[in-house]
């Protein structure tokens, strides 16, 4: 049996290290600034205390003194956010090539879909020394994606794409939490995340066989005659979606949009909210006819399309 407790969960990333080394810097400063504020305190107590003396008359005023104590606060605090930006830019902008995986919270369970067809509940495999980006949403409230070992957090929230990205420098299984208060049994939605060899997960991956994200997009694509529209015949009345995702599409009102998940979530969902310039509003709503899953599926699908796969029609 251990003799110690420990005072942080294990540090299982890069970005862990990072965050820690932040966070003791901010207690240093904190821990000596209240320090010296008490012993001030208290040797000024005694030094100036009460007494039959007369009281003094007050010290000329010294602008080199309050120069220096304005500088020295205003240099800690600036090193504080220069040093604070760098570690939340670091956690917010995933590596180019990160391998993708799906995240849909639900009242109370984690599902995850992995880009290869596996899915899993309140797991997540992970390969160690790959970076790794999360698509988080809810399915019905606002829960919150939590990793104490790799010291990283985001909200899964209804109706909305946020992402979490991480790299895990060692091998093991470790918690998963929410950590927004979710409904009675919040407190049962944990799971864990495992990390491992290459080639263990490349052999757990293997195990079942499932239907890719954009296999399963690909027949829902066809199955609710998106291809009608969408597609290169005669019938086409939207833009083709071959090459789109990542580029900015013109909008009716003159304004312009990011091609992304959120848009096409958006677009799926409430086909009035942003049209295409160039096309009118032919879309009718799939809400309550698809849910996150599926979207999520439809989405994997059209990132996949190449400009090949569809018409040559400019783009708009």
């Amino acid at each position: 049996m251990e003799r110690w407790v420990p005072l942080f969960p294990v540090s299982a990333s890069a970005h862990a290290d990072a965050v820690d080394h932040l966070y003791f810097f901010l207690i240093l400063v904190s821990g000596f600034f209240t320090a010296l504020i008490f012993v001030s305190i208290l040797a000024f107590s005694i030094r100036y205390r009460r007494s039959r003396h007369p009281v003094p008359r007050a010290a000329p005023k010294s602008i080199g003194l309050e120069l220096f104590w304005t500088a020295i606060p205003f240099m800690i605090t600036l090193v504080m956010f220069v040093w604070g930006l760098k570690v939340y830019m670091d956690g917010e902008t995933p590596p180019h090539g990160a391998q993708d995986i799906y995240v849909v919270g639900k009242q109370w369970m984690w599902k995850v879909q992995h880009p290869e067809g596996r899915r899993e509940m309140n797991e997540l495999h992970v390969p160690v020394n790959t970076p790794i980006k999360l698509t988080l949403t809810s399915q019905d409230v606002i829960h919150s994606f939590y990793l104490p070992v790799f010291r990283m957090k985001q909200d899964a929230i209804p109706g909305q794409y946020r992402t979490l990205w991480f790299q895990a420098n060692r091998t093991g299984s470790y918690h998963l939490f929410c950590a927004e208060y979710c409904g009675t049994n919040h407190s049962k939605m944990i799971g864990q995340v495992v990390v491992m060899d290459e080639h263990d997960y490349d052999a757990w991956l293997s195990g079942v066989d499932n239907a890719r994200p954009v296999e399963s997009g690909a027949k829902l694509f066809v199955e609710y005659d998106c291809v009608s529209c969408h597609g290169t015949g005669q019938r086409v009345r939207c833009p083709t979606l071959g090459g789109l995702f990542g580029t900015y599409v013109k909008l009716q009102d003159g304004s312009s949009v990011v091609f992304d998940e959120q848009y096409i979530r958006e677009s799926i969902l409430y086909p009035e909210a942003k049209i295409v310039a160039g096309f009118p509003l032919a879309m009718s709503t799939f809400k309550g006819q698809l849910n996150e899953e599926q979207i999520i599926d439809l989405i994997a699908y059209i990132k996949s399309l190449s400009p090949a796969s569809t018409s040559a029609e400019k783009r708009q």
